[in-house]
């Protein structure tokens, strides 16, 4: 089982850390960089974007998995 990587972040203002496993890290990070933002500017994002009952560790993790979805449904389907 994949060990959690813990990183803090600054988000609105107050500073706050995420542990997630380092493959949801990888993804994370490889979407941040095909939009040309970094990785806090792509957690801040989805932090503004989630529902207020989410955890951001969850939102991030369902981030990660739909890039990946996206990534294997071809073009028109």
């Amino acid at each position: 089982m994949s060990q959690l990587e813990k990183r803090s972040f600054s988000l609105a203002g107050h500073r706050t850390s995420v542990a997630l496993e380092v493959p949801f890290w990888r993804v994370l990070q490889a979407m941040a960089d095909r939009q040309n933002r970094s990785l806090a500017q792509l957690i801040a994002a989805t932090d503004r974007d989630r529902a207020p009952t989410q955890g951001l560790a969850s939102a991030l993790r369902l981030l990660a998995l739909e890039s990946l979805l996206d990534a294997e449904t071809p073009c028109g389907n």
